[in-house]
């Protein structure tokens, strides 16, 4: 039995059944490969307190206060789904008011709350971005980024350009953490990714584009782009558009 649930407007299915446990298929392993590769997704929102609020009624937890971006406009709270992966809930920030136009999200414009894109982990990030270029993919330029935590410890990465165009988001940017402990480890617990897939309008493009970064992502043909996640959570097993 399928249950849907508006969450400010989006669709998400709460889906009342049990994962299974049994032998590896060749999908199985595929799709074990890509969640390996997915360091972060990014539900961006108008709204971030309205969202930590609405993600925990349909989740059963809470995010962890984040922090500021600096310069961005933004700010954000964490959800670990598995121990190098999690949720990254963006929105505004009221203190960075005139900064907002600056985020690479665009999360001030946004109508509703909805899983924007990914961030897969990259090593070698201008090797990476190089080699993609040859094959098709302007991953943007390599940049640095940090944040403090609400407990004052410093978070350092780097990243490819966050607002370069990768196919309405369904291509993901790369970040590297470096030696900066990764964020999932001290974000609030309970839920894990258990699957991630994709919609457009033109799949076999999207499929091109990954395959030029090593990414095996699913997509389906769809009327609008999505990424949609399959998150096991204490409330059973949920689908985040």
């Amino acid at each position: 039995m399928r249950h849907r649930s508006g969450l400010t407007g989006r669709r998400v299915a709460v889906l009342l059944c049990c994962l299974m446990v049994g032998g590896c298929t060749s999908g199985e392993s595929r799709s074990a490969a890509l969640l390996a590769q997915v360091d972060h997704l990014v539900y961006a929102t108008p709204d971030l307190d309205a969202s930590i609020n609405e993600l925990e009624h349909l989740l059963g937890v809470r995010a962890t206060p984040g922090g500021r971006h600096p310069g961005w406009g933004t700010r954000n709270a964490l959800l670990a789904l598995g121990e190098r992966t999690y949720l990254e809930i963006l929105g505004p920030d009221p203190e960075q008011a005139q900064a907002g136009a600056a985020s690479p999200f665009r999360v001030a414009q946004l109508q509703a709350p909805r899983v924007l894109t990914w961030a897969a982990r990259g090593t070698r990030l201008d090797r990476l971005v190089e080699d993609a270029k040859h094959r098709g993919l302007d991953l943007g330029a390599v940049s640095s980024g940090s944040r403090r935590r609400p407990d004052g410890g410093l978070l350092s990465w780097q990243l490819t350009d966050p607002a370069a165009s990768r196919l309405d988001g369904l291509v993901p940017f790369f970040i590297d953490w470096g030696d900066t402990p990764h964020p999932a480890g001290t974000a609030a617990q309970g839920c894990t990714l258990v699957e991630l897939r994709a919609e457009h309008p033109e799949p076999d493009l999207v499929r091109d584009m990954l395959r030029a970064v090593g990414l095996d992502l699913p997509v389906r043909p769809g009327a609008a782009p999505a990424l949609i996640a399959t998150i096991k959570t204490p409330r059973g097993v949920v689908e985040l558009h």
